[in-house]
């Protein structure tokens, strides 16, 4: 049987001054199991008064997913949270019925990967909470590749990033010539996603050496048991997976929903001087971000 593969082409945008290239959403696929955003920023190094500076927004049927490559980065929240991410430490926070947050670099280099993982119906409407990992599960992979792994599971290694629906998300890097074959879930669609470098992707039943490059994200869907890795020189990528969607979830501005109409009402919540169901982000000095005109929505 054969597996089917895409090549998604990412799009720059800019977030608080930092570059990014977004490869989720995307107009041909939204998600790749319950990942609905993943945003690459960086590698950069920026002025220190042009440092990545994200005022207080909102967010709500969602988890946010900070992976620091490089860098240092202030996260707080409406909870009261206060947490420097530093490289190789992850922060999950899980949004829930509705949380704010705000994001200051620390640092003129940054690196980061910041992913969304949309919240299953009962779970989307659970308490906001807000947790940090600074220590996470690494394994040296074939030749040359050091896996780090954020979530789930991969070769015998288990991330501490708890998750509501069955994912995996690992950081795959390696320094020169490397070459590995991994085994794969099945029943999860999986996309690589390049940061750095250059790999030749093949996956088991797939009849072509696909070679991906920085701004690329290479979706390979469901029933692929196993995937070979080779890369020629220093290369980085991420390796997202987990179950389809039956329908894809609703993604506008910050919110992740279901109803046009939910958009609506978390719009109006965020537009209080309280916030809402939001709440307010303490500490942070600066204005928060106005929320955006709703624009006609329809369901995916």
């Amino acid at each position: 049987m054969s597996v089917f593969v895409e090549r998604i082409e990412s799009h720059v945008s800019d977030v608080g001054g930092l570059p990014i290239q977004r490869s989720l959403p995307n107009k041909g696929r939204r998600t790749v199991g319950a990942w609905c955003f993943a945003d690459h920023a960086g590698p950069a190094t920026l002025p220190r008064d042009k440092r990545m500076n994200v005022g207080p927004h909102p967010h709500t049927g969602l988890a946010t997913f900070s992976w620091m490559i490089e860098g240092e980065i202030r996260h707080r929240d409406s909870l009261g949270s206060e947490q420097v991410l530093r490289a190789g430490e992850v922060n999950l926070m899980t949004a829930g019925h509705g949380i704010s947050h705000s994001e200051e670099s620390l640092s003129d280099r940054i690196h980061l990967a910041q992913l969304w993982i949309a919240l299953p119906d009962a779970e989307r409407e659970r308490a906001p909470s807000f947790q940090h990992f600074p220590d996470l599960p690494r394994a040296a992979l074939g030749e040359g590749w050091d896996a780090t792994v954020l979530v789930g599971e991969l070769a015998g290694r288990r991330s501490p990033v708890p998750s509501f629906t069955p994912l995996l998300g690992v950081d795959l890097a390696a320094t020169g010539p490397a070459c590995a074959t991994l085994a794969l879930d099945a029943r999860f669609e999986h996309g690589f996603m390049l940061l750095e470098g250059e790999v030749d992707v093949s996956p088991a039943g797939h009849d072509a050496v696909e070679t991906v490059r920085p701004g690329t994200l290479l979706y390979v869907g469901a029933g692929c048991e196993a995937v070979e890795l080779r890369c020629a020189a220093a290369t980085r990528l991420l390796l997202l997976g987990g179950e389809p969607w039956a329908q894809p979830p609703l993604l506008w501005w910050n919110f992740v929903g279901r109803e046009p109409a939910e958009m609506q009402a978390w719009a109006a919540d965020w537009a209080r001087e309280d916030g809402g169901r939001f709440g307010v982000v303490k500490g942070y000095v600066g204005p928060r971000i106005p929320v955006p005109p709703v624009p006609a929505l329809r369901k995916p």
